[in-house]
């Protein structure tokens, strides 16, 4: 396949002979930088670690093609899929410094892990690798690739671009400390035995059906990265396509408006037992519109093809009228089981004023929460009692939420000397008003935030509202100069995740996930025991000990979960009878995952006879029956 080349518009293309003259700049350019580019070491292991150089005698080799498919033969090929974002991505980096903003989850799942889970059975199932082994030590993997995986530019997915992966992973230059902590201290070594087999250990021995998610990575294309790898990296490939593995790659940018990617009509994987009849638009056109109810108004006219109904305000109000009489639109509303994103007000104990336990304490109780889901959200929501919720044994139930008590949260603010209120009710200690920023990223959450606000001044609380674009919100937060994050993070895998958000390696440092910027040393011994740990009733125990900290200290104020999606779509975007499986986050993903680790997205198509039929019918005035479905095949009781 040809290399995909990227598209500005608006830019003025250099004739031939420009560019004739400037080659002489170009070439002494470029033999600059490849004087600057680093060799990165060889993959350092700790003494005591490291895998075998033989593979291990006595492997089990397993693979899975018997668990059921669960994309509809029906489904057809063709036809561009148009959807929106709030904002533009700062960058199309996958790693560094602005890479986990808006449009991070389309380019991370285009590119392929070794395995993937089943939406449904939850077991593992082949995705660049055909089979794979556990190691003796219980903290090894083995995986045998499929030889016909391919990049996005043809060049052969091999063990090289694994060995690749960790270096590049551990490497300065892409200034990512996540991940080159992630690739040094959990992912302790990786080996190449041939083109297509190779092992990955991890720091710690887990139970068998977690080592993929714990351990398994993708790879990095070395052919591409490599020539790159100078002390400018982060700049250079800011908007450079990189190679990928999955079904689309980026085929234009148009700065600021829109992103366009296509599908590989020679994909590698098509003919795959779990991939086929899937990925099917032949183009996914991602617009931004900044404001929900401007893109609301865009899908009813027909310019976009779906739209998420998840908010009340849509679901019940505007999702009705001609189109939807007219059974132009359909609605459906699907209910799933997976993990519950984490979503809450994220306190960043920097701040000298939430520094103190007694008032992260009174602001959780001066929440009215109750009243939001009552007025705004139309009682459709419930309260997230804990920061991580839906991994099944590993949640702590015994956890309740501080409710809303005005008398609860005078009383804390009063014990932290806030007991004095100026002219304007708010309190106020030694001068200094309780008054505290919340920075947050989505405007249709600005009604919640008011109720919030007008209700926690009855405690003498001022909250003041910074509203930002999706990516320069996430960008403040990163930094962490944020006082309040009002966000949510995307949960998946089989069991929670704590060193990332709260030990106190990541606190205080931008570009980490610690938006609270927490540090408990006692915490950090049971992350690091809950990380290290093999035996699930031990993790088990251990999370619930962690929710519970995480709990006591105060640090985060959970908000809301939903347990299912709801969507319109216009008659022509076509889902299989069963529309989506158990772990199935959005209908209209378009991509490969929906929920994390399992592979659930990309069930949809574009039915072009049906578009042109809606389209004749909508001119001459004929409706069809309207159409409104509702999935409760996975709802708990």
């Amino acid at each position: 396949m040809a290399r995909t080349s990227m598209v500005y518009r608006g830019i003025a293309i250099m004739g031939l002979g420009a560019l004739a003259a400037c080659q002489g700049e170009v070439d002494e350019a470029q033999s600059e930088a490849a004087s600057r580019v680093a060799v990165l070491p060889p993959i350092e292991v700790a003494e005591g670690d490291g895998l075998p150089d033989e593979l291990p005698a006595g492997l089990v080799w397993e693979t899975n093609d018997t668990d059921p498919t669960f994309a509809s033969p029906d489904a057809k090929r063709g036809g561009t899929f148009r959807t929106s974002m709030l904002s533009f991505p700062l960058t199309i980096r996958r790693v560094g410094p602005d890479s986990n903003g808006s449009f991070a989850g389309p380019l991370r799942y285009n590119q392929l892990g070794p395995v993937t889970y089943h939406p449904n059975t939850r077991r593992p199932i082949p995705s660049l690798a055909t089979h794979w082994a556990y190691g003796p030590d219980g903290r090894s993997l083995y995986y045998r690739l499929n030889p016909k995986a391919r990049w996005s530019d043809g060049v052969p997915v091999t063990a090289d671009d694994y060995i690749f992966a960790v270096k590049f992973m551990r490497s300065k230059q892409i200034v990512a400390p996540w991940y080159n902590n992630y690739y040094t201290e959990r992912i302790r070594d990786v080996k190449r035995y041939d083109d297509h087999t190779i092992g990955i250990q991890g720091a710690d021995p887990k139970p068998l059906h977690e080592m993929h998610y714990q351990y398994a990575f993708g790879p990095v294309p070395k052919h591409f990265h490599e020539p790159r790898m100078t002390e400018d990296w982060v700049q250079a490939t800011n908007w450079e396509i990189e190679p990928n593995t999955g079904p689309y790659q980026i085929s234009k940018v148009d700065k600021g408006k829109t992103i366009e990617m296509s599908r590989k009509a020679d994909w590698w994987a098509n003919d795959e037992r779990y991939l086929r009849h899937r990925f099917n638009p032949d183009k996914i056109r991602y617009r931004v519109i900044r404001e929900l109810n401007v893109a609301y108004q865009h899908f009813v006219k027909g310019e976009l093809d779906t739209f998420g109904l998840v908010l009340p305000l849509y679901w019940h109000e505007k999702a009705r009228g001609p189109e939807y009489d007219a059974g132009y639109i359909a609605k459906y509303w699907f209910y799933n089981d997976l993990p519950v994103p984490s979503a809450g007000m994220y306190l960043n104990t920097e701040n000298p004023i939430l520094a103190d336990a007694r008032v992260r304490f009174g602001l959780a109780h001066a929440m009215n929460f109750d009243r939001v889901i009552e007025t705004v959200l139309r009682g459709d929501y419930d309260r997230m009692p804990t920061f991580q919720l839906g991994f099944g044994d590993y949640d702590n139930r015994l956890i309740t939420v501080r409710e809303f008590d005005i008398d609860k949260a005078n009383a804390y603010f009063d014990d932290a000397g806030y007991s004095e209120r100026g002219g304007d009710g708010i309190r106020v200690r030694d001068g200094q008003r309780l008054s505290l920023r919340v920075t947050y990223g989505a405007p249709h959450h600005t009604e919640r935030l008011v109720i919030l606000r007008e209700e926690a001044r009855k405690a003498g609380v001022e909250l003041e509202l910074q509203l930002l674009d999706g990516s320069s919100s996430f960008k403040t937060m990163q930094e962490k100069k944020h006082e309040i994050a009002w966000m949510s993070w995307a949960s998946q895998g089989l069991s929670p995740r704590y060193w990332e958000h709260f030990h106190s390696a990541n606190a205080g440092k931008p570009q980490t996930n610690n938006l609270a910027n927490h540090a408990n040393p006692e915490m950090d011994d049971l992350i690091m025991s809950f990380r290290a740990s093999s035996d699930l009733e031990e993790r088990i125990a251990l999370a619930h000990r962690l929710e519970q900290m995480v709990h006591d200290a105060g640090v985060v104020i959970p908000t809301f979960q939903v347990p299912y999606t709801r969507e319109g779509a216009w008659r022509w975007v076509k889902l299989p009878e069963w529309l989506g499986t158990r772990t199935t986050g959005a209908l209209f993903n378009p991509h490969r995952l929906s929920a994390g680790i399992f592979s659930s997205g990309g069930l949809f198509w574009i039915d072009e006879a049906e578009k042109e039929r809606t389209l004749e019918a909508m001119d001459e005035g004929m409706a069809f029956e309207p159409l409104a479905v509702m999935n409760i095949d996975y709802r708990a009781d």
